[in-house]
């Protein structure tokens, strides 16, 4: 049978909302490179590190690493759905429709789970990622150097990498360090070299800033590391979260939508417009 009036809308408006899937899709993968290759955070130098800090049986650099990839596997998946819907509804092949609008509807609850585990368990997370940012720097960091200790040399890429010192924003001689076990070698130091400005990779060897690291009055990362690495992440789960809750509005639309064009196009296992031409 022909589509109606309305089912003919419900067909083109289906091959819009499938463009904008692609769209959308695009929005998931492109974030997800930038996250893989960007080298402030997920690197060699403070994987490491992230990887210290676990929760439960996984830890942060892994599943900083393994969001990436996923991110990108679902951004080219969600690609070839929305490309498989928009032929579906575009040449009315039923088939299509319908292993489309089921695919939809997997999606559509599996997101709507994620994106509400999210706004419950982010506080909880925060809390937890600052507590045991604070207990591995007490505990493990040891030295002012990029060779001797991998933990220690994890905290001192991430200092000069982000901007940062300590895990809290230092403001004073009294600071997170004052409870490490860097402290007992540190001599006059309050703060590490690596916290200082003009300390780089290159220098650090001879480099010196009394200012800095013995009187903590200048020349110094006011930024504590967890508010750098939050504030970092924070801004590829604002794009992330975003685009989720745009996506699950689309697929109900989308899933209405072939659910229209499947009813109205008969019972017969080949293309809608082999019974009833549209137009």
């Amino acid at each position: 049978m022909a589509l109606s009036c309305g089912g003919r809308c419900m067909k083109y408006f289906l091959v819009v909302i499938n463009s904008i899937f692609m769209l959308l899709g695009l929005g998931l993968l492109i974030p997800g490179i930038l996250m893989l290759v960007d080298v402030q955070v997920i690197n060699d130098n403070i994987l490491p590190l992230l990887q210290q800090l676990s929760f439960g049986a996984l830890n942060v650099g892994d599943l900083a690493k393994g969001l990436s990839v996923t991110l990108i596997v679902f951004g080219a998946f969600v690609l070839i759905v929305s490309t498989f819907g928009c032929c579906g509804a575009l040449c009315e092949q039923r088939f299509c429709l319908v292993v489309y609008a089921a695919l939809v509807l997997v999606f559509f609850l599996a997101k709507l789970v994620v994106v509400i585990l999210w706004f419950v368990m982010n506080d909880k997370i925060q809390t937890w990622m600052k507590t045991e940012l604070l207990t591995q720097m007490q505990t493990n960091y040891k030295n002012e150097d990029l060779t001797s200790h991998e933990i220690s040399t994890a905290w001192n890429y991430m200092f000069m990498t982000l901007s940062c010192c300590g895990v809290n924003a230092v403001t004073g001689t009294t600071n997170d360090f004052d409870s490490s076990v860097w402290i007992g070698s540190a001599g006059t130091k309050h703060i590490p070299l690596f916290c200082c400005t003009n300390a780089t990779a290159s220098n650090y060897a001879t480099f010196t800033d009394t200012s800095c690291t013995d009187t903590v009055t200048s020349n110094y990362h006011t930024k504590g590391c967890y508010d750098a690495t939050y504030s970092l992440l924070n801004t590829y789960s604002t794009v992330f979260i975003a685009i989720g809750v745009c996506i699950l509005l689309v697929e109900i639309v989308a899933f209405i939508g072939s659910i229209v064009i499947i009813k109205q196009g008969g019972d017969d296992g080949v293309g809608l417009s082999g019974a009833a031409k549209v137009v």
